[in-house]
């Protein structure tokens, strides 16, 4: 990281023990062995933090294609890729579903003018009718 060498370290920990002396060399190494811990804990929370930022909004595009998947009209999509033009909804088409609706008048004399089925009359037979005394 610091790219720091042997000799580095040597002229460091040298100048180091003449500064602060060899009695408190030990309590400083330890100090700063802790400060050191103490910012790498400090790094760790806030990588930490900045990964939880980064799937928070991934989760929120991902929440949002989800919604606009979710309103679209598959059934509208599916007939405009297959008959664009509406062709073929044309052509299978009833002329009843073509036809204009009647008045209000005509469909009264209409439902009228259908008559109830009748029941079925006995078949005609060939033989006479059976004689009574």
């Amino acid at each position: 990281m610091f790219d720091i060498g042997w000799s580095e370290l040597a002229v460091i920990a040298v100048v180091a023990l003449i500064v602060i002396g060899p009695r408190d060399l030990p309590r400083v190494l330890y100090t700063a062995g802790k400060m050191a811990g103490k910012a790498r804990a400090m790094l760790r929370e806030v990588q930490q933090s900045i990964e939880d930022i980064g799937r928070e909004a991934e989760l929120e595009d991902m929440r949002k294609k989800i919604e606009s998947v979710r309103d679209v009209d598959l059934h509208k999509q599916i007939r405009n890729s297959i008959d664009p033009k509406g062709e073929i909804e044309a052509a299978f088409d009833t002329d009843v579903e073509r036809r204009p609706a009647a008045a209000p008048a005509e469909t009264q004399t209409s439902a009228s003018a259908v008559e109830p089925p009748q029941p079925a009359e006995a078949p005609q037979s060939d033989d006479p009718p059976p004689v009574r005394p």
